[in-house]
């Protein structure tokens, strides 16, 4: 080596030299190594020994995520007593968004895995790729929400959406393939729609860190960099509306959840959303705190919009599993308003509405499962209303199971999800938005239409005789999941007062 490489390389390093190891605060990223070190470990158990049964690799996920359900717990505690917490060069940022939506991330996960235990009917779970995917995923997700950021969120919704396109792609069946590729497509449109954003906001600020982004655009003042900042918004907006689903980018969804595994398109619907939504809030919450006042008009449409015509498409379905689709949009939109309206209330009841949502939408698309073993004749769809008529007479628990589900999803008293509309409807009463709130409540009774006439076809119409019998998946996992999310659909008025003090105290203590 020469000298002159030497100098370059000493004066590289010398600002490293001066970094301790504590000043990095290496806590703040144990969380997403536990899942990293778990995947990994999978990885390496199939190396030396491959063909094991797919129960040890369902047995490590969840081992993982409970360790890392107790360190995310452990960070709440210390946030709770020293206030929010960076570290790794100030890119972390551990505050209660952070916190709650990890927390809903892992309780989510934690949800789904154990399906992986029902049987071969869906050959993805024999394979130990799938679960060290599945927690790469997760970590990906814990990278978007722990960090204000850019170049590190971008870091995390990449990684988590490669490892959920393969994870579709696993499933192995044509449509499955097909929903790969344009998820993987409106991914990579995604992707570029958010660097792109990125770029220009640090061409204003000089800055990839949310905070000093914000206090740039107020010094500079909004008139001066008018187009500037319309610019990075519009690529932002269309980022996480494809992210998000959000109407006019939401043409990907239905067909992607159709292709993928019934429960796999109910994780779908739920985490990758919660981490777009916590990204969001800090983004376009920010923008709007810094002047970008203009903002709020576009964020008031895509919330009617999606909410109107996600229900609209919602209603001439004929397939269950696409209704349900079309709902998760709509949801979308109804949580969407929280970002629009920026209260603390609103916010409090964005984490609030999630956290109901997801014993709900899982409950009901875990329950796709239980249904016809053949397809009904003369349909090329998998879940046809007519596969549900009658099964009242044929599987009652399972038709009693269902329509709680759905009527949870229509926000019918006391099922979970109406304290969840309940709340954001008030919060946007609360911030004097009586037209939005307006909005929210009819769309909620346009809702209703479609998920009562899943009711209807389960209890008031005749079993189809094509010779098919109805089939129960008889795994205990499956009855088990089934149960708890009913259990907790029935029962969520008795837990909403505790949890919506723990969110809004998490949600005030990060200054939103």
């Amino acid at each position: 080596m020469n000298a002159s490489t030497q100098t370059l390389l000493s004066t590289l390093l010398e600002p490293l030299s001066s970094v301790s190891f504590a000043s990095l605060n290496m806590g703040t990223l144990t969380p997403m190594l536990i899942v990293i070190a778990g995947a990994l470990g999978i990885l390496a158990i199939d190396l030396i020994k491959a063909n094991m049964d797919k129960t040890l690799y369902v047995m490590i996920s969840i081992l993982v995520l409970v360790i890392d359900f107790i360190a995310v717990m452990g960070m709440s505690d210390v946030i709770s007593v020293m206030g929010a917490q960076r570290g790794f060069f100030d890119v972390m940022l551990i505050d209660g968004l952070a916190i709650l939506s990890q927390l809903i991330i892992i309780v989510a996960s934690m949800l789904f895995i154990p399906l992986a235990l029902t049987g071969k009917r869906f050959h993805e779970f024999a394979y130990p790729e799938f679960f060290a995917l599945f927690l790469f995923m997760i970590a990906g997700f814990q990278f978007m929400v722990a960090t204000d950021n850019l170049i590190l969120i971008f870091v995390g919704l990449e990684t988590s959406s490669l490892a959920l396109y393969t994870m579709i792609a696993m499933h192995n069946r044509k449509k499955s393939f097909e929903a790969a590729i344009k998820y993987f497509t409106m991914g990579a449109l995604a992707a570029g729609f958010y660097a792109f954003g990125a770029m220009v906001l640090y061409a204003v600020s000089g800055s990839v860190e949310l905070a000093v982004i914000g206090e740039k655009i107020s010094q500079a003042g909004v008139e001066n960099i008018y187009m500037y900042l319309l610019v990075a918004s519009a690529f932002m907006l269309g980022a996480f509306g494809l992210k998000l689903s959000l109407v006019p980018f939401h043409t990907w969804t239905p067909d992607v959840y159709e292709g993928s595994s019934a429960a796999l398109a109910g994780y779908m619907s739920i985490v990758p959303k919660i981490a777009g939504f916590v990204v969001a809030m800090r983004l376009f919450e920010l923008l709007t705190q810094s002047g970008v006042i203009w903002l709020d008009y576009v964020l008031f449409t895509v919330v009617v919009v999606t909410l109107t015509a996600a229900n609209i498409w919602a209603l001439v379905q004929t397939d269950v599993k696409r209704m349900l689709a079309y709902s998760s949009i709509s949801h979308a939109g109804f949580v969407m308003a929280a970002i629009y309206l920026g209260t603390t209330q609103a916010n409090s009841a964005l984490f609030l509405y999630w956290i109901l949502f997801i014993f709900t939408n899982l409950g009901a698309f875990t329950m796709l499962w239980v249904s016809r073993q053949k397809k009904v004749a003369e349909t090329s769809e998998d879940h046809p209303f007519s596969k549900f008529s009658g099964m009242i007479k044929t599987t009652p628990i399972a038709a009693v199971s269902m329509a709680i589900f759905m009527l949870s999803l229509a926000g019918v008293p006391p099922f979970a999800l109406f304290w969840g509309k309940i709340y954001m409807i008030g919060s946007a009463i609360q911030a004097n938005e009586l037209a939005l709130a307006l909005i929210m409540a009819i769309n909620s009774a346009i809702a209703a239409y479609y998920y009562l006439k899943l009711i209807l076809y389960m209890f008031f119409k005749e079993p189809v005789n094509d010779g098919s019998v109805y089939m129960i998946n008889s795994s205990t996992s499956l009855k088990s999941i089934i149960g708890f999310a009913l259990f907790m659909t029935i029962i969520a008025i008795m837990y909403v007062d505790p949890v919506l003090q723990f969110v809004t105290d998490a949600v005030q203590a990060s200054g939103y």
